[in-house]
């Protein structure tokens, strides 16, 4: 799993402004079709993709692959952003503390940033990230002795290292992940696929204070079956037209969804109850000892109806709250369209309610037009689960 392009930190510190950025970039006769194959670039990706290739032919800057995760409405989207708190921002910042030098941090499913310079293309506050993939060029360079180049950092050390600026900070991103890989290695551009997950949590309950801007809570009841026809319909190569947001700057709306799918899942946080714990400990050779009045469950049965009780309310002690039903919608592709997950599930979303019919969805994906898909599921409940490479 892997994701910018990082001037060398000569170049970097060069181009501190805005400004300088944009004249380099306008000056790069260079053809964008000589990067790695790309999927549908607009002009802007392009420029970047070239940037990236020629940006990293100092031989001594090695460029790491970083694999973060982030709970994404502690921030204002993941890419750099003028005034506003961005993952990349601290990113770049932990980097700088590590190895005393301004980086530039390149993502693998948003438009490249670069320092203070914003692309417009997608604002993505309050999504989640499990794994996130950036790319970054460190010159190592001796603190004693100035102008002594060193051997670069072991991932390992890269990782602690920055996991400790993050931590001292707010804490709410951390790197999961870090490998050396080769200087024409980009986070974005050799991404092979890409899985979102999204969450809904469907019961009349308020949310818990531990699931509040983590799912989208729909109040009434979800048909999963219905749902996951609705899938079967949008699943596969179309033109998705209809599940583009305004502002999109992909050149074409086909996109090819390799998987679509809901399934039911256990609402987290999940903690035992009673009848689950004594059937657990059952399996044991003493049953009874990890409680004083353990009894042995009636049938391997009893932890289900359990579960069951706990999303109707029936037999609930005081102040135990009532659990939702859960379901997670996986999409998994190369790439996607501008709020292509969110207007998803969206549509499925009202699929589960009665709102709309299996028919109704077809309806919507061959009209061809936004306006015909129901309104954008929020993204609170949005993950970019993981990121595919095909690494060296």
């Amino acid at each position: 799993m892997s994701d910018i392009n990082a001037t060398s930190i000569c170049e970097s510190a060069r181009s501190d402004s805005p400004k300088h950025l944009l004249n380099r970039r306008s000056e790069s006769p260079q053809r964008p079709s000589k990067i790695a194959r790309t999927d549908d670039l607009s002009d802007g990706e392009q420029q970047d993709s070239v940037a990236s290739k020629t940006m990293t032919q100092n031989p001594r800057v090695q460029r790491y692959l970083v694999a973060v995760e982030y709970i994404g409405t502690r921030f204002s989207g993941s890419q750099q952003q003028l005034n506003c708190r961005t993952v990349v921002g601290a990113l770049q910042e932990a980097f700088h503390k590590f190895i005393g030098q301004p980086v530039s941090i390149f993502c693998s499913s948003r438009t490249v940033v670069t320092m203070n310079f914003m692309l417009p293309h997608e604002k993505d506050a309050g999504v989640h990230a499990l794994s996130n993939v950036c790319h970054v060029d460190v010159e190592r360079i001796s603190k004693r002795k100035p102008g002594e180049v060193l051997p670069p950092h072991e991932p390992a050390v890269v990782r602690r290292a920055v996991n400790h600026f993050l931590q001292k900070n707010e804490g709410d991103v951390m790197v999961i992940d870090v490998r050396c890989v080769p200087p024409d290695f980009h986070a974005r551009y050799k991404a092979r696929e890409r899985t979102y997950f999204y969450r809904l949590l469907s019961g009349p309950e308020p949310l818990s204070s531990f699931e509040k801007d983590r799912a989208w809570h729909v109040p009434e009841d979800l048909d999963l079956l219905a749902m996951q026809k609705a899938c079967r319909v949008l699943v596969g190569c179309h033109d998705f037209s209809s599940f583009r947001a305004a502002g999109c700057q992909a050149k074409s709306p086909i996109r090819t969804l390799d998987e679509l799918c809901v399934s039911e899942v256990l609402p987290t946080p999940y903690f035992p109850s009673i009848t689950e714990r004594v059937q657990n400990n059952f399996t044991e050779e003493n049953p009874l000892a990890c409680s004083n009045n353990a009894e042995v469950p009636d049938s391997p049965s009893t932890a289900n109806h359990d579960r069951l009780d706990g999303f109707n309310g029936a037999g609930l002690g005081f102040g135990v709250r009532r659990r939702h039903r859960c379901f997670v919608v996986t999409a998994r592709a190369r790439s996607f369209l501008y709020h292509q997950v969110r207007l998803l599930v969206g549509v499925i979303k009202c699929v589960g309610t009665g709102d709309l019919t299996v028919s109704d969805v077809e309806r919507i994906l061959n009209a061809k037009t936004v306006t015909a898909a129901s309104p954008m599921a929020p993204a609170c409940g949005l993950y970019l689960g993981n990121v595919n490479y095909d690494l060296p």
